[in-house]
């Protein structure tokens, strides 16, 4: 009897990522822009915020090593398999408070894969879409140490410009990187800040 394949009908960089062991694509996206801007080591601390399936806080937890942590959050169960490093909290990210999140901060790296569900309404996904990203740079900016950086998914839009100023106040130098391993048809790419300046007192 022909066994089948589990992977049939997946793209390569599905297959790929399978083949190392992580649940999803998406990973070859944060291995890109790590590889570029060299945003983990070991001994951090990270925060994931949209991490189901996993990969992201699988590749992370690898890279900052048996003296890092990851607390890895989403609202969908996460059954990834993770080192002891890593920490899962079920959970809506927009609800949560700081504190619940703040479990393993201060962070060094504040890492955003959040997306909306896709309604098929563009302009009201794009929209959601900024609301996330400016929900998980409030995070960062709450929780990260300073000289820390921030990862964030942005669906493009006409509010780009304001999210992105957003975060050029937040961080020394920003980052717009749009990986080799999105989707042709996606309008998603990433914000990457650099180097958290630090909060003026009260």
């Amino acid at each position: 009897m022909t066994r089948k394949n589990p992977y049939a009908g997946a793209d390569a960089r599905t297959r790929a990522a399978k083949a190392r062991g992580y649940p999803a694509r998406s990973v070859f996206k944060l291995e890109e822009i790590d590889r570029r801007l060299s945003l983990l080591r070991p001994g951090q601390r990270v925060l994931d915020l949209g991490a189901a399936p996993g990969s992201w806080s699988l590749y992370a937890s690898q890279r900052v090593g048996p003296t890092g942590r990851v607390l890895a959050v989403d609202l969908q169960e996460i059954r990834q398999t993770f080192p002891d490093t890593v920490r899962v909290l079920q959970g809506d990210a927009l609800d949560l408070t700081n504190e619940a999140l703040a479990e393993l901060a201060p962070y060094d790296v504040v890492l955003s894969d959040m997306a909306p569900n896709t309604s098929g309404n563009k302009v009201r996904d794009q929209a959601r879409s900024a609301e996330l990203f400016r929900r998980a740079l409030a995070v960062a900016e709450a929780l990260g140490r300073p000289g820390s950086s921030f990862v964030g998914k942005l669906f493009m839009s006409d509010e780009f410009q304001d999210v992105r100023a957003a975060l050029a106040r937040a961080y020394e130098r920003v980052q717009v990187i749009r990986p080799e391993g999105t989707r042709a048809q996606s309008s998603e790419l990433f914000l990457v800040g650099l180097r958290l300046r630090m909060r003026s007192a009260q």
